[in-house]
């Protein structure tokens, strides 16, 4: 149960919301993103244990619950925090109706980008609330940065919401008016993006096998072995890529993928009586 799983119930959710009146929905939006961090305080008492429902809800990360002696499930992703802000992103859509010119849309953007940035300023300084990991300070200001901008993505914390959707927010209000080659690469991705997910799966895993038998010259028997100890990664405890090995990696990925989306993005184009096609 992870990404996909947390989209697809925060989908389900919206769906039997939307003949709710829009200003319940924004206001149900805005509690569980900036709310959903009281949870964090009851957790943190001694002796506190999670059960299966608080995992599912709130901060079931990697936790391993058995079905049967044979089947097991893996709870990744908790998806109230999602659900909430994919609520905010319905609501935000309105922005990109007639109601709404350029001018006025971009306004709010930016008011609403630097305002998140802003916020999350605040509240990471005062150190006490929006994100279960405190920062602290370290042997040196570049560590001590890092701490300050380390926020938790599992569930997303208000803080970890604030600092991406934020700069996304002041991106989008910059990019309005801009018309590129750059931006219609973008838009490609953008257009496909599940498509993406999926390929970027299967590129990645044939990736990681294809290096672990090059890198580390290990058996068939040995793949399955590190198959059953850490899924899908293919590798063992002290071997990998360096960052900027990775960092490769993601920009190969990216490129690859391209042309298959952007064939995809015109099939979608092309076949708009196929309604399924919006949901991927």
């Amino acid at each position: 149960m992870q990404v996909i799983w947390a989209i697809g119930i925060s989908m389900v959710l919206l769906g039997l919301l939307i003949y709710l009146p829009y200003r319940f929905i924004l206001v149900l939006g805005i509690i569980i993103v900036f709310g959903h961090n009281l949870l964090d305080i009851p957790e943190s008492a001694p002796g506190f244990k999670p059960n299966f429902w608080w995992d599912l809800f709130h901060t079931g990360f990697f936790k391993v619950y058995t079905i049967s002696p044979n089947h097991f499930l893996l709870m990744i992703y908790p998806f109230v925090a999602w659900t909430g802000l994919m609520l905010l992103g319905y609501c935000a859509g309105i922005l990109f109706t007639a109601k709404f010119s350029s001018a006025q849309r971009r306004k709010i953007l930016y008011y609403t980008g630097f305002g998140l940035i802003a916020l999350f300023i605040v509240v990471r300084f005062i150190n006490s609330y929006g994100d279960p990991f405190p920062w602290s300070q370290q042997k040196n200001g570049l560590y001590t940065f890092l701490s300050f901008m380390k926020v938790h993505k599992y569930p997303p914390s208000l803080l970890y919401i604030c600092i991406t959707i934020g700069p996304a927010l002041v991106l989008l209000a910059f990019l309005e008016d801009i018309k590129n080659r750059f931006t219609n690469i973008m838009l490609v991705y953008g257009r496909t993006a599940f498509f993406y997910y999926i390929l970027h799966f299967y590129f990645i895993h044939i990736t990681a096998a294809i290096l672990f038998f090059i890198n580390g010259k290990h058996t068939m028997a040995e793949a399955i072995e590190s198959m059953r100890k850490l899924p899908f990664l293919f590798v063992f405890p002290g071997e990998g890529l360096t960052l900027l090995g990775v960092y490769g990696i993601w920009l190969a990925l990216i490129i690859a993928l391209y042309p298959l989306c952007r064939r995809y993005d015109r099939y979608k184009t092309n076949h708009k009586e196929k309604w399924w096609l919006r949901y991927l």
